[in-house]
Order: structure tokens, then sequence, then C-alpha cells
């Protein structure tokens, strides 16, 4: 090994994620246009953008569940279908009736499917691993609980534990504190924090000023991206991405101040 190769190895980390001059349209309406990006292994990477801006398409792309028209992504090394299986993803808030047929535990360990025999029973280490995600994320009292009775936090809880059960290296989450309210907001980004000293992470939110207390950086996307560092989110940068049409509103204990829509 020379000597040029070990500073490389300790010194850089490789991207995770690449993205190269990526291009989408839907019929004649271009969403991304020229987008570049590189996560590298370990980032907290926040993604935040206006409605139809093309958030929802990038991370479609990125786990692919569409092919890029222009340009290049690659997921740990290979293609995003290649790569989706150390992937975790944490989809927007669903929700449940309350007598909805299904347990916390069984919601879990879907996230195990392909992992064992394609047909049969979940295995033993299945279980294991399910009840394991459950207790990372401060959830296994829930195990036997109907998924249609849990509150907005609870089981946004449930879901991340899904994603982990499947031991992935990535971990992606669009609006994952959507429908929940202030204390549960930072309750879930401290887990992230905490999950992120293992895990690559990248998170969509509208909530810009309030995630910039915990990524490294963010990913401003509106057709086209620009990366910033955390210290340079501001009011202004705020209303360059969302318009004049925002508000800024304090986060009660969390300290920054966050953009937040006028419906």
């Amino acid at each position: 090994m020379t000597e040029g190769s070990v500073l490389r190895e300790t010194s850089i980390k490789d991207p995770v994620i690449s993205i190269r001059d990526l291009g989408f349209s839907y019929g004649e309406s271009p969403v991304l246009e020229a987008v570049d990006l590189e996560i590298l292994d370990g980032e907290f990477v926040g993604l935040v953008g206006p409605n139809a801006g093309g958030k929802s398409t990038l991370l479609k792309l990125i786990l692919g569940l569409l092919e890029p028209q222009q340009g290049r992504i690659r997921v740990l090394g290979q293609s995003p279908r290649q790569a989706v299986r150390r992937v975790g993803y944490v989809p927007q808030f669903p929700t449940f009736p309350r007598d909805f047929p299904i347990s916390v535990e069984q919601v879990v360990l879907t996230g195990r499917l392909g992992f064992g025999p394609m047909l049969g029973w979940y295995r033993a280490t299945d279980r294991a691993a399910a009840h394991h995600a459950l207790a990372e994320v401060e959830a296994l009292d829930l195990a036997h609980r109907r998924i249609g009775t849990l509150s907005g936090g609870q089981l946004q809880r449930v879901l991340l534990a899904r994603a982990l059960v499947a031991e992935p290296a990535i971990l992606i989450l669009d609006e994952p504190t959507a429908n929940i309210d202030e204390r549960m907001e930072g309750d879930i980004f401290d887990l992230l924090a905490r999950l992120n000293e293992r895990l690559t992470i990248l998170v969509v939110s509208h909530d810009i000023a309030f995630i910039s207390g915990y990524v490294d950086r963010v990913a401003c996307l509106n057709r086209t991206l620009v990366c910033h560092t955390t210290e340079r989110v501001d009011g202004d940068l705020v209303h360059r991405l969302y318009g004049e049409n925002v508000r800024q509103v304090a986060h009660a204990g969390t300290g920054p101040a966050h953009a937040q829509h006028r419906h």
C-alpha cells in the first residue's frame, strides 16, 4: 500500500451517494436539471425545498424506483436498484384504521422480507432483529400493540424500526416529523443524531432552520440543487428558496427558528 493510499483512507471519506448531472422530466415538464450531489460516508444531510421542487422525484431516483433520463446515480458504488437492500427508507406519514389487524411487531418484520426463504414463516433471527430494532428506537414496549392505535410519534418510531431491521448502511427519511408535535419532533431528531453515529442519513424536511441544528449540510432543491453548510442557513436563504410566502416561527426550547408555510 502506498503512502498516498494510506493518507486517502485515513483522511478522506468515500461518497456513499454520488449524483452527477442528473435530469428528469414528466412529459414536457422538467423536474430536475443538472443536479450534482455527493453524500459522504457518515454524513447527516438535510434535503429541503418547496412543494413540487423535485424532492420526491429525487428520492425515487436514489431508491431505484425511477430511472434517470440524464446523468448518473451511484449508491454504495452500485446502481440504485443493486444497492436497494442496503438502503433503509422511511416514507411519508401513513395512516391506519384503529382496528387494522396487524401488530407493531408484524409491521417491523416486513422489513426482513427477502432475508430468509421466499416462502414460510419468519425465523427466530428475524424476530430477534425486530425486537432489537424496536429497542433501538425506544419502542419495544409497543411490540404487541395494533398499529392503528399508536400516536404519530409512536408510529414514526415503528416505521424507523422497520427500516433499521434490514441492517442498512444508509437511512433515507421523507418528512419524518410532518404530522407530529414539536416536542416529538425534537425527540425524533435526537434519535436520528444517535443513529448517525453508525449510519449515513438523508432526511427530507420543510423545516430548514430546525434541521440545520442537526445536519452537517443542507441541500436546497428547487429543480436545481445547491448545498449549504449549516452556518449559512438564515432568513435570506429561506426566502430565496421558498419565496416571500413564509414566516419565521420560533421552536420553543429548541433554539433555532424554522420556516413554516402559510396555507
